[in-house]
């Protein structure tokens, strides 16, 4: 197992730790992040406009299109060290 997929795997737990609620939008940036790092871009049809908080999440993936596993995985380590450090 490469160094970044143990230290993602350690983040993923620690978020679940967290003292403070990070808000909305730092969660949706968690999900995309998480979502692209372990299962590339995004697949399937697009939540409809009544489905609020799946069509945020499906949107929030969508715009790391693209996005190698590792950086995607790189980039959810350093929100979540952001997270736990406050």
């Amino acid at each position: 197992m490469s160094d970044t997929k143990k230290k993602f795997e350690a983040a993923a737990a620690a978020v679940l730790k967290a003292k403070k609620d990070p808000g909305s939008d730092m969660k949706l940036k968690l999900y995309a992040h998480y979502k692209q790092g372990t299962e590339g871009d995004v697949q399937g049809d697009k939540p409809g406009f009544t489905d609020f908080v799946n069509r945020a999440k499906y949107e929030a993936w969508a715009k790391l299109k693209g996005m190698s596993a590792d950086d995607a995985q790189n980039a959810y380590i350093k929100l979540v060290d952001r997270i736990t450090r406050e």
